[in-house]
Order: C-alpha cells, then structure tokens, then sequence
C-alpha cells in the first residue's frame, strides 16, 4: 500500500470512529437543549446564562481546541517521530505543568474581572433590569470550566497522535449529561434555578478531565509536574500557539461580536441566535470537527516528511469529502428547520413564536456550514506547516467583515441579519484562505473539486423536492404526535439521503463510496498501540 492511500485509509478510520463519538455527543448535546429551553424557554434567564458561557467558552478555544490542538499537535508528533518517546513523555509532562500554571492564573484573573468582561460581551444588557448582574454571577461560576476543558484538550491532542481517538470524542458527552442532571434535578431546588445550569458546566468540566488520565498512564504517559520551560519543543509550542489565539478560534470570536450585538436587540434574540448556532453545528460538530481532528495529523506528518505531494493529497481528499457532507447537510437544514424546532423544542416555556425565530436564524446561518467547513480543514494545514501568521492576518479582516455586515444587517433583519452576517464572514474567511494555501503549496486541482460540486447539483435538486413534499404533510406550527412527526421528519431525512446518494453515483463522483465508508462500514476501535 503507497504512503498516500496509507494515510487516506487513516483519515477515513479515524475520521469514522470520531464522528460515531461525536454523534453520540451531539445527540446528547439536542438532549440537553431541549431540557433547557422547556424547562427555562427563550427569555431573560436563557439571554443571561448563554452570554454568560460565551467568555469561558470562547476562552476553551483560545486555549484548547483552537491554538493549543493545531500548535501542539505538529509539534508533539515531530518529537514522536525523530526523538523518540522518551522525549515526547516529558513535552507533555512540561505542557502539562505550564498548562495548569497559566489557566489557574486566568481563571482566578477571569472570576475577579468578570463584571468588565460581561458587560463588554452583554453590553446591550444593561438596559434590563438585574439581567446584566445575574449574566455576572453566571459567568463567576462557571470560570474553572476553562481550566478542565483546556487540559483534556492537551491530552485529546496525546490521545489522537498515539492513535486513540475514542475516548478524546466521548468526554463532552460529560458535560451534557452533567447539565441535563443539573437542569432537572438541582434547579427545582434552588432560589435561582438559573444557576443550576452553571454548576452542571463545571461539573462536566470535571468529569472529562478526570475520565482521560487512566487512558493517558496506559498508553505511558505520567502527569508528573516538570518546569524546564526552555524545552525547545515546549518553546515552539508557545511560539506557535499565541499568535494563532486569533487565528484558529475566529468563529467564536465572530460568535462573541455577534451576541454583543444582539444583545441590544429584543429579549430572547440571544438565545434564538444560540438554539439556530447549534442546529447548524449539529453536522459541523458530526462530520466537520471529526474529520479536521483526524486529517491534521495525517498531514503533520507529511509535513514533518517534507512530503508535499502527500500533503497536497490529503488536503484536497478532506475538502472533497467536506463539500459531500455539507452542501446536503446545509439545504437539509433550511428544509427542516421549522420541523426539527417543533418537534424537539417546542413543549414547556419554549413557544411556537420561539420555534420561528430560531427556525429563521437557522435558515441564515446554513449556508456558512460548507465554508465553515473548508476554514476547519485550511487552517490546521497552515499550523501544520508551521505558519500561524496567515490565519491571523486573515482573522483580522474577517472580524471586521462580520462586525460591518452585523450592524448593517441587524437594523432591518434583527437577529436573522446577524445570523446572515456570520454567513458572510464565514465565506470570506474560508475563500481567502483557501486561495492563500493554494498559491502556498501549489494547485489544489480546484477544478477538479469544482467539477464534484457541480455533478452534486441533480441530486441536490432531487433531495429537495423529495424531503419538501414529504416534510409538507403537516402544518409544523401547530403540536401534533410526537412520534407520527419523528416518524415522518426521520422518513423525509432518510429518503433525501437515498436520493442524493444515488444521484452521485448515477452522476459519476468517486468519492460518494469514500465518504459513504466513513459512516457505514464497522468500526474497528484502537487498541492501545492504534
């Protein structure tokens, strides 16, 4: 078998045994939204608590899956490879320790600096009456989530260079459990119920850190402190990660400006704008994260190889595979959207004018799925070549591009022109740097990946009018059974699929059978040397 097809087969593997955990955790993760909003609805309380886990959220990327995963993991699989293991234990051992150092600083600094950072971020807030200071008391307790969550990312980025990628996926189905728990059990019980959804975020924080360190002692490594933090690999490591903060977590922070935005608008347009943002990462979080996670060190390897061909290969092979994927998601998203809102949502405190509102902030930020997407593949490819000044450079235009877009949009769509805005930026981000990598590393063959999107286009038509009929046998406005609704949106899903599958076939593009083998062909989970 050549390297190429080698590292082809490993990306599919990986990439199938990480989108089955992160299913799970998605499915989980619709659980628990659905939890909250009948138990807490769309309002005052929702509007605080989301702004709240906006600021340790964001900070997860900053210093977990973002910089920290695309910095460490070049460089932790180049120690692996030309210095050996030895070597390797005591970068993440000096990781480990400069890691905890610093995020015990910034969780005490982020708790003491809270009421500026809230106000920044919910500015709009301040003209609702004690929404501002319980947005404030929101995000004091959930502060230490940022160092839990941030280690387990360093040991993910172990975990998934030795080749175990299971355990990693599965952690944040932690976090949505502990909130379900929280939700139903502790805030009948307390004088602010509010706050029961924060203990449940530092709780699953807790829990994913804890459930990691028996995987990490089997495959040999030891959370012994060691502060030799001249370590040349330890250096590189900070050298790439700090000026790629921007670079790589530029979604949450294009997430950050567009709920400080809404924040002005009516109540509850934040937390239509959060339930929308996480429909639409249902199949980024699925497909997207999983097959970036397992591309980037495929390609750190190539790139520590001086194998461009083979890097060339695989990046190409990821962006194909992403446009299969997320074209189809992103129309099904417009498709269902009111659907999946009535039928999962709409119970408790969650009205039918919530179920629109989110339905149509949803219906705007589809069609960023697929650039997304391509940003989630690109980006690491830049990192993986140890060039973190690009990403950043392109970041910077992409804010602003998000920020002009947002105040111009917000005054005639509301949250929906916000929801649009993100769209644009998420557009112009992926296009830029796509073009940049290209003229980096040579051609991409884009006309060949041109020529996939366009024999797409029957079938796309085709799942459309298929899934359009089905879905309007009802009125999805009005409550109805549940199950005969599952039954008929599960249905509308399922067929679309079939039709658009088969139409790729009939349509001659290869790749669907690659892509198809990510899903359904039987997992073999690693053992402990893969």
């Amino acid at each position: 078998m050549s390297a190429a097809k080698h590292e082809k087969k490993q990306i599919s593997r990986a990439t199938g045994i990480l989108t089955l955990a992160t299913l799970i955790s998605r499915v989980a993760g619709l659980i628990r939204d659905m939890v909250v909003a009948a138990v807490f609805g769309a309002g005052m309380l929702t509007d605080a608590f989301f702004v709240a886990f906006t600021i340790p959220n964001l900070l997860r990327r900053f210093f977990a899956e973002g910089s920290l995963t695309a910095a460490f993991v070049p460089t932790f699989t180049d120690v692996l490879q030309h210095q050996g293991a030895k070597e390797a234990r005591q970068v993440v051992r000096i990781c480990w320790t400069l890691l905890l150092l610093v995020l015990s600083c910034v969780t005490i600094l982020g708790i003491l600096a809270s009421p500026w950072l809230v106000k920044l971020i919910g500015y709009g807030f301040t003209g609702s009456a004690g929404k501002l200071a319980l947005t404030n008391l929101l995000n004091q307790f959930m502060f230490p989530y940022i160092l839990f969550v941030s280690l387990v990312a360093l040991f993910a980025g172990v975990l998934n260079v030795s080749g175990h990628f299971l355990m990693p996926a599965l952690s944040p189905v932690m976090l949505n459990l502990a909130m379900i728990a929280s939700a139903l059990v502790l805030a009948p019980r307390m004088d602010q119920p509010i706050l029961a959804l924060a203990v449940g975020v530092v709780i699953g924080g807790m829990v994913q850190f804890f459930m990691q360190i028996p995987v990490l002692y089997r495959f040999g490594y030891d959370l012994r402190l060691d502060f030799n933090f001249r370590n040349s690999a330890v250096v590189k490591v900070m050298r790439l990660m700090l000026p790629g903060i921007l670079g790589v977590a530029i979604y949450q922070i294009n997430v950050v400006v567009t709920r400080l935005l809404a924040s002005f608008l009516q109540e509850g347009s934040v937390s239509w704008l959060y339930y929308g943002q996480r429909l639409f990462e249902f199949p980024q979080g699925v497909f997207v994260v999983s097959l970036a996670q397992a591309v980037l060190p495929a390609m750190s390897r190539q790139a520590a190889a001086d194998d461009r061909e083979g890097f060339r290969d695989s990046l190409q092979f990821a962006l194909i595979l992403i446009l299969l994927v997320t074209i189809p998601a992103a129309l099904g998203l417009v498709l269902c959207n009111q659907a999946v809102y009535s039928l999962f949502f709409m119970r408790g405190n969650f009205t039918s004018f919530d179920v629109s509102q989110a339905a149509i902030a949803l219906a705007w930020y589809a069609p960023g799925l697929l650039f997304v997407g391509i940003s989630r593949v690109v980006v690491p490819s830049f990192y993986a070549m140890k060039d973190t000044r690009t990403p950043v450079l392109v970041s910077f235009w992409t804010l602003l591009v998000n920020l002009v877009a947002g105040l111009l949009l917000m005054q005639t769509m509301g949250h929906a022109g916000l929801a649009l805005a993100l769209t644009i930026a998420s557009v112009f981000n992926a296009v830029v740097l796509t073009v940049l990598l290209s003229k980096r590393i040579g051609d991409l063959e884009l006309s060949r990946i041109f020529l996939t999107t366009f024999r797409m286009i029957p079938g796309l038509v085709l799942m459309a009018v298929v899934v359009s009929m089905l879905l309007g046998q009802v009125d999805w406005m009005v409550a109805g059974s549940f199950w005969a609704r599952f039954g008929l949106l599960g249905s509308s899903v399922v067929c679309g699929a079939l039709v658009y599958a088969v139409s790729l076939r009939v349509c001659g593009v290869r790749e669907i059978s690659q892509a198809w083998a990510l899903f359904a062909k039987k997992l073999s989970f690693p053992s402990r040397q893969g």
